[in-house]
């Protein structure tokens, strides 16, 4: 390979380091990694009834939306 291609491979991917590099000190900075306690405050406060209530939820909003395809399938009328 001749110098000039090398040169410009070690300056592009000496900029693209960089860029990273900026990146991630710029993520540390504004807080982006900071959830140190998600994992423990969903273990502490995630109790049956909690998770029972989530379910019974989900329960509702699926046959809410089975209920909406029945309704659109029955009012369905081509065009004329």
């Amino acid at each position: 390979m001749s110098d000039s291609i090398m040169a410009l491979m070690l300056g592009v991917s000496t900029f693209l380091g960089a860029l990273g590099l900026i990146a991630l000190l710029w993520g540390l900075r504004s807080g982006q990694f900071d959830d140190q306690s998600k994992f423990l405050d969903g273990a502490r406060f995630d109790g049956e009834e909690e998770l029972k209530d989530a379910v019974m939820m989900e329960q509702k909003k699926e046959a809410a939306l089975e209920k909406k395809k029945k309704a659109e399938k029955k009012d369905y009328r081509p065009a004329d």
